[in-house]
């Protein structure tokens, strides 16, 4: 720190403090929110901590400053956790005939309450999704209309919230055998699934949408007045969220087929309900994804949205669709049913 300037001294310092937040962060996978909601929320901001700590990775090599040494040995340190963050390599895909499409896609109600200026948003998701042709969707926020028409034989809806008239949804090519919905308690959140058989292969199907944040980027504070009101509201969706996921692993544990788990988290891939729900199962984009893999609408690179599969299933293919219909962006893999 002597031979630092003073401004390079007050860089080293918040560097520390990025650095010692971040390695906390790195622990969060194994932090049960139920117990330690308040520092769950830290998960939010991996994506951010590791941004920041490769600009001052740039900043020290570029001064060719010794202090480089502290966000190297951060990105090491972290590096098992990288490829939920960032995947450098897309996998190549190989069409298989043996392969599903599956897609989910938090709709926020088709744009019911104009939350986007654009005229026609709920035809213009429609229309992507026919052209698209996915074997199997799941919607979150879904909002059931007449006048929107896509061509699936098979789909279970179910309605959570009957006053604002939606829920979530899963629309198949293939026949539903068997349905049913884990609702969860106090909220408009809910998990539902679907016993699907393709060919002669039966899977189950969760579509999964955990407790809302209620956070809104375009507003000071997230839309919240005080900061403290901010904190507490995040704490207990993180702790709401814990009791979801444990709820929905209880529920697949006594699943009879192999699953995929499809849904808006509201949580990213360095959280514990993230962890937890994805088991020994395999998260799509890190098996054929490119890029930050970003699913909602921030200036950060902010994954909330997942498609884990049976880790004996083969996914040939992931992609985000960066279409500005909802907050969300869709997601699909092509997924190879063995």
């Amino acid at each position: 720190m002597k031979n630092l300037s003073f401004f390079d001294k007050i860089m080293f310092i918040l560097n520390s403090i990025v650095g010692a937040v971040l390695l906390i962060s790195y622990l969060l996978p194994f932090i049960n929110p139920i117990h330690f909601a308040a520092l769950s929320a830290f998960s939010l901001f991996v994506p951010v901590l590791i941004s920041v700590n490769l600009i001052f990775l740039v900043y020290w090599l570029i001064r060719i400053k010794k202090q480089a040494i502290l966000p190297i040995f951060l990105f090491l340190v972290g590096l098992p956790i990288f490829p939920s963050y960032f995947k450098i390599n897309k996998k190549e895909l190989v069409k298989k005939e043996t392969s599903i499409e599956v897609m989910s896609y938090n709709v926020r109600m088709f744009n019911l309450y104009k939350w986007l200026p654009e005229e026609g948003i709920d035809k213009k998701i429609v229309d992507f999704i026919n052209e698209e042709n996915p074997d199997i969707i799941c919607f979150q926020e879904y909002h059931p209309n007449e006048k929107l028409k896509l061509d699936y034989p098979y789909k279970y809806v179910k309605i959570h919230n009957k006053k604002n008239n939606f829920g979530q949804a899963i629309f198949s090519k293939h026949r539903i055998m068997n349905k049913g919905v884990l609702n969860f308690d106090k909220t408009n959140n809910d998990a539902i699934f679907a016993d699907i058989k393709v060919d002669t292969t039966i899977l189950r199907v969760y579509n999964i949408h955990l407790e809302s944040l209620k956070i809104n980027p375009s507003k000071q504070n997230f839309g919240e007045k005080d900061g403290k009101m901010l904190h507490k509201r995040v704490a207990s969706a993180f702790e709401k969220q814990g009791n979801q996921a444990i709820k929905v692993l209880k529920h697949e544990q006594n699943s009879p087929y192999k699953t995929i788990l499809c849904g808006d988290f509201n949580n990213t891939p360095f959280s514990w309900v993230y962890y937890k729900l994805k088991g020994t199962k395999k998260d799509a984009f890190i098996e054929a994804g490119e890029g930050f893999g970003k699913t909602f609408n921030y200036p950060f690179p902010v994954r909330i949205d997942f498609i884990l599969v049976d880790d004996s299933y083969e996914v040939d293919d992931f992609e985000v669709f960066p279409l500005n219909y909802s907050d969300h962006f869709p997601i699909s893999a092509k997924v190879e049913l063995k």
